[in-house]
């Protein structure tokens, strides 16, 4: 059996699967990202099959909290995601990030072919050696995605649904303007 040969104008499309605390602030980041196709949370790197928003809450299933980013690398290459990753969460606490404590809130990068690996290597690489003396060091796990399943319906785009419940107000709104400032010729028209 052969497969047809792929349309000349058919976008190029690549996954990258990102912890950066609550799955809710980095959905709600990444579904404004021009270039990006979609963004589905889910939980990945753990040792429970099809785990709950429960399971994965009580922290005995290994698993983090993640968002897969599927986006065309014509329009916004891998190191541009991790850039934006980098600023919308804090890669140097264990574990936590802001009042979100526990394993399945960690900075991780979870990648599905050798190549994102050395790409996300060499950019944790220079924020390293960017990093003033003395400065907290990353803590971001660089991981091959494994044992991913995706969240209940109930948290997918979630902010975009719930703008107004208090930790969407409060926590996700301002990562959002903070990408937004920060990365406002990435922002996606509408």
């Amino acid at each position: 059996m052969t497969s047809a040969p792929a349309r000349p104008d058919a976008a190029r499309e690549e996954t990258i699967t990102l912890g950066g605390g609550c799955f809710w602030c980095t959905e709600a980041v990444f579904e404004q990202v021009d270039g990006v196709l979609a963004v589905e949370s889910g939980y990945s790197n753990g040792h429970v099959h099809r785990p709950t928003y429960e399971q994965v809450c009580s922290g005995s299933t290994g698993h983090n909290e993640v968002v897969r980013v599927r986006f065309d690398p014509d329009r916004i290459a891998l190191p541009e995601i991790l850039a934006i990753f980098f600023v919308i969460h804090d890669p140097t606490t264990l574990n936590r990030q802001g009042n979100d404590v526990g394993t399945q809130y960690r900075s991780g990068i979870y990648w599905h072919d050798a190549d994102q690996e050395a790409v996300a290597r060499a950019v944790m690489d220079e924020l390293r050696a960017a990093a003033p003396a003395g400065a907290t060091p990353i803590v971001t796990e660089l991981m091959r995605e494994s044992n991913y399943h995706p969240a209940e319906a109930y948290h997918q785009h979630y902010f975009a649904r719930n703008p107004g419940q208090g930790y969407c107000a409060y926590v996700v709104a301002p990562k959002v303007a903070k990408f937004r400032k920060v990365f406002a010729q990435k922002v996606r028209s509408t």
